[in-house]
């Protein structure tokens, strides 16, 4: 059993306008091979999810911009410390897909002026280390929400901070999607919208950066205290920076 969530349509984009879009909008920032994994994680169980929704129509785009794509279905994810050990399936595999990942995209419902409890469960279960592996630490990450009312930001401006808590690099560019229930036809597709173009930058934005930042990712996370923690010493021979230094 697998709870990666079969994509719908993967391929069919009616609110996309083709005339102006770069299919590969990270040509010259780095390799494009292997494509970028992105991870990408909704906050609603119900059948008629509008963050799922959503959530699929940022994926759709994402392999469009060459990006491989995994979508984690959430609905048999316990409540974090509810299984001694976390010694669940759906754990271990949410954290496998963690570690699999070089970016991700969460998309949360706002429900009493915050993220869902479902999302905040999902962000729980990845541990900041386990066993010498960081799940988070150094991807890149774009926020969504979608909302029943007026647009607000209240649970991108909370994602962004559960993401720099993780150690994440959370692009600049976020979506924030108002009254849902009127931008989604009965399909579950996006209409053509201000909103469906902002995720559109979002997602160009994500694959940017994660190109970007891919060949330095290692060391713009190796850190000091890290370092002296696990008792890695800097060899002075053939450190970069020290060599840099005792040229000047």
């Amino acid at each position: 059993m697998t709870r990666v969530r079969e994509l719908p349509d993967p391929d069919h984009l009616p609110a996309l306008d083709p005339a102006f879009v770069r299919q590969r909008p990270a040509a010259g920032l780095g390799t494009l091979d292997p494509p970028p994994r992105i991870l990408l994680l909704y906050g609603s169980l119900r059948k008629r999810s509008f963050s799922r929704h959503a959530t699929e129509e940022a994926a759709r785009l994402l392999r469009y911009f060459g990006a491989e794509t995994r979508i984690f279905d959430p609905s048999d994810l316990p409540l974090p410390d509810q299984v001694p050990g976390d010694d669940h399936p759906a754990v271990k595999e949410l954290r496998e897909l963690s570690m699999w990942s070089e970016g991700q995209v969460w998309c949360s419902p706002e429900r009493h002026g915050q993220i869902t409890g479902l999302m905040k469960a999902q962000i729980d279960h990845l541990p900041l280390n386990m066993g010498g592996m960081r799940p988070t630490q150094g991807r890149t990450l774009a926020v969504m929400q979608v909302s029943g009312g007026s647009q607000s930001f209240n649970a991108v401006n909370t994602l962004r901070l559960l993401g720099r808590w993780m150690r994440m690099f959370t692009i600049p560019n976020q979506s924030s999607v108002a009254k849902a229930f009127e931008e989604f036809d009965a399909a579950g597709r996006m209409r053509p919208s201000a909103y469906y173009d902002r995720i559109v930058d979002v997602m160009e934005e994500l694959v940017r950066m994660t190109v970007l930042l891919r060949p330095h990712a290692a060391q713009l996370v190796d850190r000091y205290s890290e370092r002296k923690e696990d008792g890695r010493p800097v060899d002075q021979a053939t450190d970069l920076s020290s060599i840099a230094t005792a040229r000047q």
